[in-house]
């Protein structure tokens, strides 16, 4: 790569970044006015995705670090009943928490690229958005239920099956559509 290529996609990268900060805020922010509201959906992950596969999975793990990184101080900062998930610095928060917080997020940075490269076509756009949602739940839901099994009462099983019954095909939903319709159009305005 050279000198300008390095230089353009750095920038890019930085785009991606501060899209994930503002869609990080602004959900947070929507779906904690809105306490009642059933289901809260992680958005942040799918700038990780379209960059893992426009990019490559070094900078897609790079934006998933990022997400993961983001998640540990959310929840150090915000902190909710389940933030010791994903904050060691919270009470019940330990080293489980890091690797709950940061390696499905590094992971969504890889599996769609691997997705999207052995499909090559738009079924594989499509696959590759939902993999790499898919990814970071079930990462995060294994997570919690082989390092946290006591919790939520001994009922962790409850909680899984609530969460994936829920949020995870809202969030493997948007994914897919997204990554379908923002992949081209990142590459018709590349040429």
């Amino acid at each position: 790569m050279n000198r300008r290529q390095e230089t353009k996609q750095i920038a890019a990268i930085a785009i991606f970044m501060a899209v994930m900060l503002v869609i990080e805020i602004v959900s947070q922010s929507i779906f904690a006015a809105i306490p009642a509201l059933p289901l809260k959906p992680t958005l942040t992950h799918i700038p990780v995705i379209i960059a893992s596969i426009y990019y490559g999975p070094k900078v897609g793990a790079g934006l998933g670090t990022f997400m993961g990184i983001m998640s540990v101080v959310r929840n150090t900062i915000l902190v909710t009943p389940a933030s010791y998930i994903f904050s060691p610095f919270v009470d019940g928060g330990n080293f489980y928490s890091l690797l709950i917080a940061i390696v499905p997020r590094v992971l969504i940075g890889v599996t769609p690229y691997l997705i999207y490269k052995a499909l090559h076509n738009t079924i594989g756009l499509g696959m590759a958005g939902a993999v790499g949602s898919m990814t970071n739940t079930l990462f995060v839901l294994g997570g919690i239920f082989f390092l946290f099994p006591d919790r939520f009462g001994g009922n962790v099983q409850s909680f899984l099956a609530a969460v994936l019954a829920t949020n995870s095909l809202v969030e493997v939903a948007i994914a897919t559509v997204l990554t379908m319709i923002l992949v081209p159009r990142l590459r018709s305005l590349k040429h």
